[in-house]
């Protein structure tokens, strides 16, 4: 008790305390301090987030088809109207509608009885045209004689001569009329003019068809091949034209043919490709188009008449062109654009011009070299100047592809994506997540 109160100790006790404060302080700083990574920390500079992972495509430059989409619509390649060129009661139809029917196939049966008997009437002419032709050509031989040795006179073998000439002329007429007697009984049976498919019958058994005029009985149609009939901007054909004659493109397949593609109204492409058949000489005054006919197989009977479709036509190539997703491609007023990976990882834009469309991909023809990679998904990870990681770009519905096995170039298939080898370092914090990243 007499320590505690004594005054040299009682000066000392706060001076120790303070110092035993002052190094517990010094060491909770320093537990804290950049030296000494805090517990679950990634190490140091485990603060900083890792760059943004970007689906990129490594493009690469080649000949590629302008592809140019068109409305058009299907037309039969022929079509024909059975007409009933004969008069009478229509007793027969001998078809099945809907069904395909042969040339010179019977198609309907009109009642045949007045013209038979015509043909009748017209065939006895006949027969008493020839009696009276040999009556007239054996009075004039067995005038020639008697002539010569004037028993009859001059005249008289001259009549007898003309009338010979004229039931010459009899028989002949009576012949005309029974051919077209034939003609007429003929037209009872009413036959298809081409092949085809043949709709609906328009009369039934038992109608009066061709009184005063053909009567439409039905419709046959050609549908193998069909036409497609579809227009085209002349704007837009004067622009092509001079860029093929500048040399800037190439027609396609070397000449001014063309190959044509039909999308259906679902969307999905038809089969079998057509070709270009003509292009017309003069622009509609009314729209400024210019008409275009393109013949496609028909075949299996798919395509049928008056069908709204899209018409896919390749008429020219652009030489050293890159294909990019449409997604790629920023458009604006102010023109397109692309964002384009540098090698430090870092982003940014590029202007480029668009030659045309091809199905879901843009044409680039200016702006891009070959092997520079191309940002097609991330866009909403980039953080301003900050660098990010490429990694190959997989089209959805289509399998990711691996650091092994990924394409080297997507010039021009549906699904371009780099490679992994060919990413451009940036600042990971090492090379196995970037690797572990790629095979996600």
């Amino acid at each position: 008790m007499h320590l505690l109160n004594t005054p040299s100790l009682s000066r000392t006790a706060p001076r120790a305390l303070l110092a035993l404060n002052t190094l517990a302080l010094a060491a909770l700083l320093a537990a804290c301090g950049p030296g000494t990574p805090p517990a679950g920390g990634p190490g140091a500079g485990g603060g900083a987030p890792p760059p943004a992972e970007v689906g990129v495509v490594t493009v690469s430059t080649g000949d590629v088809g302008l592809v140019t989409e068109l409305p058009g619509r299907l037309e039969a390649s022929r079509v024909a109207q059975v007409r009933a060129r004969a008069a009478g009661i229509l007793q027969k139809r001998l078809f099945d509608e809907g069904s395909t029917v042969k040339a010179g196939q019977v198609l309907f049966e009109i009642d045949d009885a007045p013209y038979k008997a015509a043909l009748d009437s017209a065939t006895a002419s006949v027969a008493k045209a020839e009696a009276n032709l040999m009556q007239a050509s054996a009075l004039a031989k067995r005038y020639e004689p008697l002539a010569a040795a004037k028993a009859v006179s001059q005249q008289e073998l001259v009549a007898a001569q003309a009338a010979q000439k004229q039931a010459e002329a009899d028989v002949a007429v009576a012949k005309a009329a029974a051919q077209t007697a034939r003609i007429n009984l003929n037209y009872a049976a009413v036959t298809a003019p081409i092949a085809g498919r043949i709709g609906r019958a328009l009369v039934t058994e038992g109608a009066l068809v061709g009184q005063g005029e053909a009567t439409p009985l039905a419709v046959v149609q050609q549908t193998h091949p069909m036409y497609v009939n579809f227009t085209q901007s002349a704007g837009d054909v004067m622009k092509l034209r001079q860029a093929l004659d500048a040399g800037k493109l190439k027609r396609a397949n070397g000449s001014q043919a063309a190959s044509v593609r039909l999308v259906l109204e679902d969307g999905s492409e038809y089969a079998r490709a057509g070709r270009l058949l003509f292009s017309d000489l003069t622009v509609d005054a009314t729209s400024g188009q210019i008409t275009l006919r393109a013949e496609v197989p028909n075949p299996d009977g798919m395509l049928l008449p008056g069908l709204y479709v899209r018409v896919r036509i390749e008429q020219a190539q652009a030489s050293n062109a890159i294909v990019l997703p449409q997604q790629a491609v920023t458009r604006s007023a102010q023109g397109d654009t692309v964002m384009v990976v540098g090698a430090d990882g870092k982003v940014k834009p590029r202007p480029v011009k668009v030659g045309g469309q091809q199905r879901n991909h843009w044409v680039i023809l200016d702006g891009l070299e070959s092997g520079e990679q191309v940002m097609v998904d991330g866009f909403q990870k980039l953080r301003g100047d900050a660098p990010v990681k490429p990694v190959p770009w997989v089209a959805p519905g289509s399998k990711p592809a691996t650091a092994a096995s990924a394409p080297a170039s997507g010039s021009s298939a549906p699904t371009p994506a780099g490679s992994a080898a060919t990413a451009p370092a940036t600042s990971t914090p090492s090379a196995a997540p970037a690797a572990s990243a790629a095979s996600r």
